[in-house]
């Protein structure tokens, strides 16, 4: 599973309509891409394929008064609405997944119901559970990584890993038990987007192909 999709269906989501420039310049703001392959390259690549495979409908604007180029708005199709719940809900149980996947999943975890998102996240935790139960089948962590010579440590990070993994997801599941975080149906959510106009920190500015489609 790629984490791009989730990000720009996501994104495009939060907006109800955006630009590809907006879109990036979103992503630029969460830092996604420092933690995943969110590039201006892989995004404006993810608008159009998702428009194209009918996940998001485009909409030709006309250039702006001010003389600047047209560019296309996007917008969740219904398929593209059923994609991204599909993507969000993966993303939070697939433990075998890279990092920034998880990361993403966690970023639009609150347009779920609360109780779904715990349900969710202890599905994540059984299968870690079970991921870890097979690997001690052949390696025993209380006898050390020595006991398989240095290979012993690749076992000992996969056992270290699957703990801190499994300890990070009962607290986040305790915390929303608790009445952390406004999920969906609870009230007015987190404003996770830049005001129009609004300045961004964390913008690369780099220009890249794209930004003004």
């Amino acid at each position: 599973m790629s984490a791009i999709r989730l990000l720009v269906l996501g994104a495009v989501r939060q907006h109800g309509r955006a630009h590809g420039y907006q879109i990036r310049n979103d992503l630029e703001f969460w830092g996604a891409h420092e933690w995943s392959n969110a590039k201006p390259g892989s995004i404006y690549h993810a608008l159009k394929q998702l428009a194209k495979q009918g996940g998001l409908l485009a909409h030709e604007v006309a250039p702006s008064t001010a003389g600047g180029p047209p560019r296309t708005e996007y917008e969740l199709t219904e398929a593209g609405t059923a994609e991204y719940f599909r993507l969000l809900r993966e993303s939070l149980v697939a433990y075998d997944q890279k990092a920034d996947v998880l990361s993403a999943g966690v970023g639009f975890i609150v347009d779920l119901p609360r109780a779904e998102a715990v349900e969710l996240l202890k599905e994540r935790v059984r299968a870690i559970e079970g991921w870890r139960a097979s690997v001690t089948e052949h390696y025993v962590p209380e006898d050390g990584p020595e006991q398989l010579g240095h290979i012993g440590e690749i076992m000992n990070l996969w056992i270290s890993q699957a703990d801190s993994g499994v300890e990070w997801t009962r607290g986040f599941i305790a915390r929303i038990e608790a009445g952390a975080h406004v999920f969906s149906g609870e009230g007015d959510p987190f404003v996770g987007v830049l005001a129009d106009g609004e300045e961004n920190p964390y913008a690369t500015d780099v220009p890249a192909e794209g930004d003004d489609d």
